[in-house]
């Protein structure tokens, strides 16, 4: 199926956006795509405030993106939107870099109150990269148990990210075919 990058924007160690992440990318794994995995984490404060373009993390970042046929974007929500060290990153890519990769967002908060977080947030952001962005998924921190192997503990949440995988994986060959 090809190349998917994740990207995650959570700065916490014991994350539940990165357990999420881990598990879609898992899925993705199982339908046969090489997955690769960044976070804000692998990037140093003094690269991201002195927008230090040239940074090699950030070129290994920029190369995996430009190979990859699609990326994953997920973040917990910090008022009310994706985290600043997320932007920050995604601020030192070049700006056309996800024109014709399909894109798929997913967002986590402590309740449903900042679902729209996602729409109004985290998508136009995606959009201005040029990304084909796909309906995404938002996750309230209590469908995920950080402990467990299969960290979606709700069923309806599984079969959004399902559903949403599926999606990206049709995405991507619609993408690939006006290529």
């Amino acid at each position: 199926m090809g190349k998917i990058v994740i990207l995650s924007g959570s700065p916490s160690v014991n994350s539940g956006t990165d357990k999420v992440l881990g598990y879609v990318g898992k899925l993705l794994q199982e339908r046969g795509s090489d997955v690769v995995f960044h976070s804000v984490r692998d990037f140093e404060a003094e690269t991201l405030v002195k927008a230090d373009f040239q940074n090699v993390r950030i070129q290994g970042l920029i190369r995996d993106i430009e190979g990859a046929d699609g990326v994953i974007v997920g973040s917990p929500v910090y008022k009310a939107s994706y985290t600043g060290v997320l932007k920050s990153v995604l601020d030192l890519l070049p700006e056309n870099i996800l024109k014709s990769k399909a894109v798929l967002p997913i967002m986590s908060g402590g309740s449903s109150s900042h679902v729209l977080a996602i729409d109004f947030a985290l998508k136009p952001l995606l959009g201005v990269l040029k990304g084909e962005v796909l309906q995404g998924v938002y996750v309230v921190d209590a469908q995920v148990d950080k402990e467990a192997e299969v960290p979606i503990v709700d069923v309806a949440l599984e079969r959004r990210l399902v559903s949403q995988v599926d999606e990206l994986v049709g995405a991507i060959a619609r993408v690939r075919q006006t290529i």
